[in-house]
């Protein structure tokens, strides 16, 4: 009876044997099958292979990423093959890594964690793909941008007035930021869309040479028959005009006029030039004397007291020349007989084709006086500028910062200043020129720094009449000219 009992359990141990030897194999078999393809949590680019042979994954992989992008401009949406705008993706490289990986998997030890239901550790393979970003440029620029991007039109004067009419805004693809945006795009296996990147764009301006044009339209609207020259410059994007104007004739710019009261510039520069911060109280209240209520006798002092005794204007004249304004000068002071300290010939009043009778005392051409206002505006806003270069160490930032609120403090609500909107701020100097026996005006000049909402500039007019020069006829031209160059600057939409 033991040895019946005994021979049941050995022969059900040996089935159990048998069976779990059978179970092994078996177990086996399918671990070898699975181990053929790829273990479970493998990606390749991304894109999950598990389970897979090298085939079927590379198959999955290239039509993972041969989908076509989806190119969104606005609401329009363009479809473009990845292989098509630059895109070469090394599927064959990617599933060899991947097998690699497969294959450096210890066999026991992952049959061991694959009868125990262990997941594997995930394998990733990065995607391996290049991107021709040329061929991407280009088919951004002549497939798409040229085709959808609506260019902005320009505004343009309205003839007979002082006027622009707003142009038309548009929409412009920006390439280099929708750039990385499509290859983003191109390397993601499932988020195939790409928003480009489009900037409304306003209507730019027209050109200085339209404004130039509607200047001399309001001239010969006045039917004005004096000579007009005008100097204008965009301080933001250095674009200047400069243009002479008679009766319907155009002069080379560059006349000699009168400086007048706009030589005071040039005195408050070298004034600053010639000495040491903090300026003296008392060159201070000289300086606003003389450009804000625009007196002549402090700029005698100021350049007898601070530049020369006797030979004041000549410091400012070398000063002029150092910077290159070789039109301007200044060849003695303001009060009645002073002596003519010196006579300059510059290529300005060596011209033979107009001729405006300029006092040998000072003289200066638009383009000059411009010029120099230019240099106070660049150093007062960097402290650079010609000022730094040419008197170095000399004339600081704080200093030609308060050079333009002296010049905004000359305030007359008339010539140019008269065209402008309330509260603009302007820092200028005028002066005209009258002969002391008649009392009768021949020239004018308003030369200034505009800061507005649209831009900052520099405008210089100047105005001739070898007869007489009507006060209230210039005086609006005046008006009229700055009016237009404010609205070219700052066009309402």
């Amino acid at each position: 009876m033991k040895t019946n009992r005994f021979n049941l359990i050995r022969w059900g141990a040996i089935a159990l044997i048998v069976a779990s030897v059978i179970l092994l194999v078996f177990q086996l078999i399918q671990f070898s099958k699975l181990r053929a393809g790829f273990p479970a949590g493998t990606t390749i680019g991304g894109i999950a292979v598990g389970g897979l042979e090298q085939e079927e994954a590379a198959n999955r992989v290239r039509q993972a990423y041969t989908t076509s992008i989806d190119l969104v401009y606005k609401d329009q949406h363009i479809h473009a093959k990845p292989s098509q705008i630059g895109f070469d993706i090394d599927v064959e490289s990617m599933v060899a890594a991947a097998d690699q990986q497969r294959v450096e998997l210890p066999f026991w030890s992952s049959f061991w964690a694959y009868l125990w239901n262990k997941t594997p550790e995930s394998k990733e393979t990065p995607l391996v793909a290049t991107i021709d970003e040329n061929r991407l440029r280009l088919y951004l620029m002549d497939e798409i941008a040229s085709r959808y991007d609506e260019i902005p039109e320009s505004s343009q004067p309205v003839a007979g007035t002082i006027n622009f009419q707003y142009g038309k805004p548009g929409s412009v693809m920006d390439v280099e930021k929708s750039l990385p945006v499509v290859e983003r795009a191109m390397k993601s296996p499932s988020d195939r869309v790409a928003q480009l990147i489009i900037n409304e764009v306003d209507p730019p301006r027209p050109s200085l040479q339209n404004l130039e044009i509607l200047i001399k339209q309001i001239l010969d609207q006045a039917q004005f028959d004096g000579l007009t020259e005008v100097y204008i410059l965009d301080l933001e994007n250095r674009e200047e005009i400069n243009f002479a104007y008679e009766a319907g004739q155009d002069y080379d710019p560059g006349i000699v006029f009168t400086a007048a009261s706009t030589i005071k510039i040039p005195i408050m520069v070298a004034t600053f030039n010639a000495l040491d911060e903090p300026t003296p109280q008392g060159a201070v209240n000289l300086i606003e004397q003389m450009i804000e209520l625009s007196e002549n006798p402090p700029g005698d002092t100021l350049m007898e007291t601070y530049l020369d005794p006797t030979l004041g204007p000549l410091v400012v004249t070398e000063d002029l020349q150092d910077l290159g304004l070789e039109n301007t000068f200044m060849a003695g002071e303001f009060y009645t007989g002073a002596p003519l300290l010196q006579r300059f010939l510059t290529p300005a009043n060596q011209r033979l084709d107009y001729d405006t009778d300029p006092d040998e005392y000072n003289q200066t051409t638009t383009s000059d006086m411009g010029m120099l206002l230019d240099d106070i505006y660049q150093c007062a806003q960097t402290g650079g500028g010609s000022f730094a270069a040419v008197f170095p160490g000399k004339l600081s930032q704080s200093e030609c910062q308060s050079m333009i609120t002296y010049l905004n403090q000359n305030k007359i609500a008339q010539l140019l200043q008269a065209g402008l909107p309330d509260g603009t701020q302007f820092a200028h100097k005028h002066g005209w020129t009258t002969d002391y026996t008649t009392g009768v005006i021949r020239s004018m000049i308003d030369a200034g720094i505009v800061f507005s909402p649209g831009g900052n500039y520099v405008i210089v007019t100047a105005m001739y009449q070898p007869t007489q020069l009507i006060w209230d006829i210039a005086n609006v031209l005046f008006a009229r000219i700055s009016q237009a160059t404010y609205n070219y600057f700052n066009i309402p939409s």
